[in-house]
């Protein structure tokens, strides 16, 4: 199942969320296939990002590959994923899987399954670069060459190769600083942002002083990206721009309770800024609600329901009428918003059946 052609095709691409792990879908990105990716960290994650390329690739019939980069899998999930594909191109799906990757704990899977690169001389980056110029038609050379050493340098640790081991520093803080948007509810949008700052640092590298001219760049960088007209603080920039987009998701991301209606985030954060920003944009909800990964609630109101009381009948929970909280006993953290959705709308299913002090809004 080993991918060598050429031609354009479409690749579902799983990286890590580290810094060579979106380094790897930021070169992916300067070939000329179709590039459909996830991320996910070590984990439960991976299991449900895998399950989630299968069910989007059975929608489809199609040629192409699924890409995993800068993840070992287990020697269950790589079976697993062998077998599923197995059986789509067993009815006519023409589907291939490619794994490069250098953690030294994928050793024993790896020797399972041809498919499954691995090299702990090198970081995945330089592992994908160079299989995508041999395998993908990826024109080498240049800023990506460039920046393909720098990842290298950081990731292994080189730091007698001193230049490219203080860049790949900031760069490393750049990943893991870019906190603005959640990848759950934002996950296109949060590679986007996160691709988009990588490339503008790779462009930097040739810079006098490159590690230090990124380290007073970075602030401005991530404003670049958030603003649209006029200028503002990165706070203020970020929100307008996460209510923004939360407005274009309504459609699925609508809960009802009593008829009130609400809109359900997860791990979102900043609950008072930008829920009470979302309320004001969309004066039709009565209430905005941010579930936390361990369960942890945040309902925030705008003068129409009292959310305390909603919290109370929920959760036992509770606070002002405009803003209130508690916490679901037995959540079960979760990687897909779907998922946590279903969770939530069976709560609310059960509670609506029970007397409480919120009435249905169609009686008042």
């Amino acid at each position: 199942m080993k991918e060598t052609q050429r031609m354009q095709k479409t690749f579902y691409h799983l990286s890590h969320i580290d810094l060579d792990g979106y380094s790897c879908q930021l070169v992916m990105a300067q070939t000329a296939h179709t590039m459909i990716s996830f991320n996910a960290n070590y984990g439960a994650e991976v299991t449900e990002r895998l399950e989630e390329i299968v069910e989007l690739i059975k929608k489809t019939k199609q040629t192409a590959t699924i890409l995993i980069s800068d993840l070992n899998l287990t020697t269950d999930e790589a079976r697993w994923l062998n077998t599923e594909v197995g059986k789509l191109n067993d009815t006519g799906w023409e589907l291939t899987i490619t794994l490069l990757d250098h953690h030294g704990s994928g050793k024993d899977t790896a020797a399972l399954f041809d498919w499954y690169t691995l090299d702990t001389q090198r970081c995945a980056t330089k592992i994908v670069y160079e299989y995508a110029v041999e395998n993908y038609g990826l024109q080498g050379g240049g800023w990506l060459e460039e920046f393909v050493k720098v990842v290298n340098a950081v990731d292994l640790w080189h730091q007698d190769e001193v230049e490219d081991f203080e860049y790949g520093k900031v760069c490393m803080r750049l990943i893991s600083d870019a906190r603005e948007l959640n990848r759950v509810i934002f996950s296109g949008e949060d590679r986007e942002y996160k691709l988009t700052m990588l490339k503008t640092a790779a462009m930097m590298r040739d810079a006098d002083n490159a590690n230090i001219v990124l380290d007073e760049t970075l602030h401005s960088m991530k404003k670049a990206f958030f603003k649209e007209e006029s200028d503002n603080t990165l706070d203020n920039l970020s929100t307008k721009y996460i209510v923004n987009h939360l407005s274009q998701k309504r459609s699925t991301m609508t809960v009802y309770y009593k008829g009130w209606r609400g809109f359900l985030c997860y791990a979102l954060g900043n609950s008072s800024i930008i829920g009470n920003g979302f309320l004001v944009a969309n004066p039709d909800y009565d209430f905005f609600l941010d579930v936390g990964s361990r369960g942890t609630l945040s309902l925030r109101g705008h003068d129409k329901v009292n959310v305390a009381d909603i919290s109370g009948e929920w959760v036992g929970g509770g606070g002002h009428p405009n803003a209130a909280g508690g916490r679901i006993q037995g959540f079960k953290e979760q990687f897909r918003y779907d998922k946590v959705k279903r969770q939530i709308e069976d709560l609310l299913a059960n509670k609506e059946a029970m007397p409480g002090k919120v009435a249905h809004k169609e009686e008042l």
